[in-house]
């Protein structure tokens, strides 16, 4: 082997200054995630250790991440205490039938947003994407002497009728954005079968939208479950009471200026645990619907 051939293989075998820089860079983005990352754990990972502390160690410093003794009772306690699974109840009922509400409406909208051609489309869909620059609270007035004079106070129908008229112009977004990445040869190859518009919608582009589904579903279920300004406008009466309004109780349950903060951070860990477990189930689907959905303009 000559002098000239070994010097270039030397050569080839050396990381050049690109590579250095790029594994560089690639160094100080893991480092910046693993420090967001555990400053988003901390504190539900302070919130499962508190839930297994006695009162007085939950604001001991330093912290003890893990308790000595470990109080699995705090659980129990805690989620009887309080009515947590006539809770857990009501606030499921919200939760089907605004999945139920939102998923139709929502992507028979975006639907016809993204594949009827109608006079004034784009101007509609700007003025529905509009709506989500308005405050809830800008709005809430109103709806709340509306839903008073319909009657509907103490129930549950202010918390999931209004879903039923358009689903959420976000949710309407994601399945327009979504229906448009399909391709448009599908719905022209239906059409020439014979095949309605509400047929397309059913039989081609439900089947294919899988994943933004299950990404508004998760969405869905989050803003359903932690709800708390629209049960405690609306519902008075403790046997109606969600979840988000139980835990609100402990704050007051043993008298004004005391807490039990080790049951309230048990209560907490145990109705946050449906969200996480939900969201690990359907991670793959959840992405793939968000990135989907922001493919095509």
């Amino acid at each position: 082997m000559s002098i000239e051939t070994m010097s270039e293989l030397t050569s080839q075998s050396r990381p050049g200054p690109f590579k250095r820089n790029l594994s560089t860079g690639r160094l100080i983005t893991l480092v910046i995630l693993f420090v967001g990352a555990i400053i988003m754990i901390a504190p539900f990972a302070f919130m499962i250790s508190s839930s297994l502390k006695t009162e007085t160690q939950v604001f001991q410093f330093p912290i003890q991440w893990i308790p000595e003794p470990t109080r699995w009772m705090n659980y129990v306690e805690a989620l009887t205490n309080k009515p947590f699974f006539l809770y857990f109840k009501n606030t499921m009922v919200i939760v089907i039938f605004n999945q139920i509400a939102i998923l139709l409406t929502a992507s028979l909208v975006g639907y016809g947003f993204a594949r009827i051609d109608f006079p004034g489309r784009d101007i509609w869909f700007a003025i529905a994407l509009a709506t989500i620059m308005l405050p809830f609270y800008v709005t809430m007035v109103p709806q709340f002497i509306l839903f008073s004079r319909l009657g509907w106070m103490d129930t549950n129908l202010p918390l999931i009728v209004p879903y039923f008229f358009g689903g959420g112009a976000f949710n309407v977004f994601l399945f327009r954005q979504f229906f448009r990445s399909i391709p448009e040869d599908l719905s022209d190859a239906a059409r020439i079968d014979g095949c309605s518009e509400f047929g397309i919608y059913w039989r081609i582009f439900v089947p294919l939208s899988v994943p933004v589904f299950i990404t508004v579903s998760i969405f869905t279920f989050m803003f359903s479950w932690n709800d708390f300004i629209g049960p405690l406008l609306y519902i008075n009466s403790p046997e109606n009471f969600t979840v988000a309004l139980g835990l609100a109780q402990y704050r007051s349950m043993l008298g004004v200026g005391r807490t039990r903060w080790d049951l309230l951070m048990a209560a907490s860990v145990a109705m946050t645990a449906p969200i996480v477990i939900l969201f690990f189930i359907l991670q793959r689907y959840f992405i793939k619907g968000v990135v989907m959905s922001g493919i095509k303009g």
